[in-house]
């Protein structure tokens, strides 16, 4: 049996990095809410418009994290499903 060492480090390496990535980008997506809801927290007992549209922008930017991150999930799973 012969085991080939360059291509069982490069799948590690970028099983690693992509992890490292979608986690990432998961964490974004979980900043975004959280400073979504300081912003609207802070502007809740006054009439002045919040900063940014309510939030707005942080909230597509969240929703833009987390479809990234499901995409990567259903990508992998294709490969791991084949044909």
């Amino acid at each position: 049996m012969h085991i080939k060492w360059n291509a069982l480090a490069q799948t590690a390496g970028v099983s690693f990095g992509i992890t490292v990535a979608v986690v990432s980008v998961f964490a974004l997506g979980i900043l975004a809410l959280s400073r979504r809801e300081a912003v609207t927290a802070r502007h809740a007992g006054t009439d002045a418009p919040a900063a940014g549209g309510s939030g707005r922008l942080a909230l597509v930017g969240a929703y833009a994290c987390f479809g990234v991150c499901a995409a990567a999930v259903v990508y992998g799973l294709t490969l791991i499903a084949g044909k």
